[in-house]
Order: structure tokens, then C-alpha cells, then sequence
């Protein structure tokens, strides 16, 4: 009978055990998902990162110590993000909206105080293709763009493929783009290419290099 019990006993804790991990599996949430399609488990071991966004604004950032360099055309600016001054402000919120494109499958996971949509699916602006979507809205307060919303489009295996930028989440939505060219930097996806519906527009990121611990 005790044999009995205890066969009893391994069989509901094996169960249970199965159950947990069955719902720690679904409880994974859609944006680790699309971080984690994108990457993000390579990403800890990133010491510093520098890309060129539009062919505009040149980038070093070393995420450990959250040191940063902005270089132009005209001016090269050093500058720390815990430190911030009434001179870096300015580099830093053109910082904050670059990476923002560079990493958003990431920013989607380190950004704090979001809501995040339930996933749907619906026709994907440009593409007019059957996609995920979830939407991503900021907070009316706080950060550098307080209540802007983001119309994120995605596939099967959680790539970006598309956005739709609405500011102050507004109905309307204002940059449509695509997300293309993903290019593979030590296990992290980067789309270089962002283009609209019609005409020659290519929000381009250049100049993508990784160091690594």
C-alpha cells in the first residue's frame, strides 16, 4: 500500500512539475518573443555598439557603462546617459529616437511603464499581407516622446516587418514604414532598410558594428 502511495505521490508531482513548465512555456510574453526572434539572448554579452542612422548621425554606445559618442558633420559630442546635462539632452533624445529604430525588437522588453496590445492580426499597410500586430503605446508622461504609439506588424517567426508611427496615439497615423534587409551581427537581426509604400524613401542604418565581452 505505501508503494502504492508513494507511485502516487512521483506521478502527481511529476505532473505537476510538467504543468508549470507547460505555463511558464505560455507565459512568455509576445514581446520576449519578438526580442528573442531578433536576438536578444546575444545582446548581453555586447560591450559597445556604432551604427549611422540615415546617413545622418554616427553612433558609439557602450551599453555596460552607458557611455555615448555622437558624431556629425560638424561636431563630435562624448557624453554619459547616467550623467545628463542641459548640453547632452539634445544628443540624447536624437540618441533615444535612433536606437529606438536600430533595436526596437529589444526596446520592447527594456522599455518600462508601456502598454502592450493584445496580439491580433490584420493587413499590414504597405505589404497589404495577412500579419501579427500588436500595438505599443507609451505613457502621457515621462521620456522624450510622452503617449506615442507604434502599430507594430510582425510574422510568424515574430519578425518586424512593418510599423505604423501614430504621435500622442493619435487615430490617424502618421511614418508608415517597412522593416527589410535584416542582416545577422553576431546572432542579433537588424533590418538596415525602413522604406515607404511609394517612392525612393529608405530610412537606411549603416555602419553596424558589434563588439563583444
Amino acid at each position: 500500500m505505501k508503494k502504492i502511495l508513494v507511485a502516487v505521490c512521483l506521478i502527481a508531482f511529476s505532473l505537476s512539475c510538467k504543468q508549470k513548465e507547460e505555463k511558464a512555456i505560455k507565459e512568455i510574453s509576445i514581446a520576449q518573443k519578438i526580442a528573442n526572434a531578433h536576438g536578444f539572448e546575444n545582446w548581453n554579452t555586447v560591450s559597445e555598439i556604432q551604427f549611422t542612422f540615415f546617413n545622418k548621425r554616427s553612433w558609439v554606445w557602450k551599453p555596460k557603462t552607458n557611455a555615448v559618442t555622437l558624431i556629425t558633420e560638424k561636431d563630435t559630442i562624448n557624453y554619459n546617459r547616467k550623467a545628463l546635462d542641459s548640453l547632452s539632452v539634445k544628443a540624447d533624445r536624437a540618441f533615444i529616437n535612433d536606437k529606438f529604430w536600430l533595436l526596437i525588437p529589444f526596446q520592447l522588453v527594456w522599455d518600462q511603464g508601456t502598454t502592450i496590445s493584445k496580439q491580433t492580426t490584420a493587413q499590414s499597410p504597405i505589404h497589404k499581407i495577412q500579419l501579427n500586430k500588436i500595438t505599443l503605446t507609451y505613457p502621457d508622461t515621462g521620456g522624450y516622446t510622452p503617449g506615442d504609439a507604434y502599430d507594430i506588424y510582425y510574422d510568424n517567426d515574430f519578425i518586424i516587418k512593418e510599423w505604423a508611427f501614430r504621435k500622442g496615439n493619435a487615430n490617424t497615423t502618421g511614418l508608415i514604414n517597412t522593416f527589410e534587409n535584416h542582416q545577422d551581427f553576431y546572432g542579433i537581426k537588424i533590418a538596415l532598410d525602413h522604406k515607404k509604400a511609394e517612392g525612393n524613401w529608405n530610412l537606411t542604418l549603416t555602419g553596424i558594428k558589434i563588439k563583444k565581452e
